[in-house]
């Protein structure tokens, strides 16, 4: 048995060469200081920092280090030197760009094929660096293994060489924070949901929730305002977009007057029907 994992968690060691370390790191929901402590020692002992990105574009996971060295209060944690050394100028970093984004349904066979193709590819740039004796980090937005896209690669890789995932504070818990909303309590269910699934299902999962997160926003707008307006929540919905972020925004959803929202937003559904929010309590 002990044969058996050496040969799954390093074969690339089996075979006479030094593999590296694979490591997922959750960067957050954008506030540079949501990084967690375990997060930050993963990037300072990294030799290659991989992120994934739209083509032309930095990518918010590598945005959100960035802002590290900016953040109030950061610095002053770190001795001398100390975050030179987590930032390391002069790393080797490796953007993993994204063929398509929105410009192809994600039900489309092309799509398909294309993404699938995109995190073969990004997975064999991994391999590389890790045969190579590397220790490689790649930023995931939120937690790795929450709707990230490190998780494709995890998939690929984690049976081939030593991985390790380094969770982050997810999107909805910044959120729910943020905007001081409580979400559930005692046996409340909470349902996390695409916007992207169909409109029907959208509603009737909606219907059987006590709370919910939608997540995936965007373009969805429209059908997620009706979808929550035909189950009933429409009234207690909470739009927040970029949440954490210092261009931060929030409103009640039937406030809002247009049906514009980013890639980063989500709605929340509060369940907890017994809150007291006046400060009566």
């Amino acid at each position: 048995m002990t044969g058996d994992m050496e040969t799954s968690v390093g074969g690339a060691a089996l075979a006479g060469v030094a593999a590296g370390r694979l490591i997922g790191v959750g960067t957050g929901p954008g506030d540079p200081e949501l990084l967690t402590l375990k997060a930050v020692r993963a990037l300072a002992e990294a030799d290659v920092l991989a992120y994934f990105a739209k083509a032309g574009r930095r990518g918010n996971g590598r945005t959100i280090l960035d802002g590290l060295g900016k953040a109030d209060g950061v610095a002053a944690l770190f001795a001398p030197g100390q975050m030179a050394g987590i930032l390391k100028p002069g790393r080797i970093e490796l953007p993993l760009y994204y063929p398509v984004t929105v410009e192809i349904d994600k039900e489309h066979d092309d799509y398909k094929g294309q993404i699938t193709g995109f995190y073969d590819a990004s997975a064999a740039s991994v391999a590389a660096h890790l045969d190579a004796g590397r220790t490689v980090a790649i930023l995931s937005e939120g937690d790795p293994m929450f709707y990230g896209s490190y998780m494709h690669l995890h998939v690929r890789l984690a049976g081939r060489y030593a991985a390790e995932v380094v969770p982050g504070v997810t999107a909805m818990s910044g959120c729910w924070s943020l905007a001081g909303l409580p979400i559930v309590q005692g046996d409340d269910v909470l349902s996390v949901l695409p916007g992207t699934m169909d409109e029907a299902e959208l509603c009737r999962r909606l219907g059987d929730t006590q709370a919910a997160v939608i997540m995936k926003v965007g373009r969805n707008l429209p059908k997620i305002r009706r979808a929550l307006a035909a189950s009933g929540k429409l009234e207690n919905a909470v739009y927040v977009e970029r949440g954490t972020m210092a261009n931060a925004a929030m409103t009640p959803l039937a406030d809002k007057l247009t049906d514009e929202a980013p890639y980063f937003s989500l709605v929340l559904v509060p369940g907890w029907s017994g809150r007291i929010m006046d400060g009566s309590a």
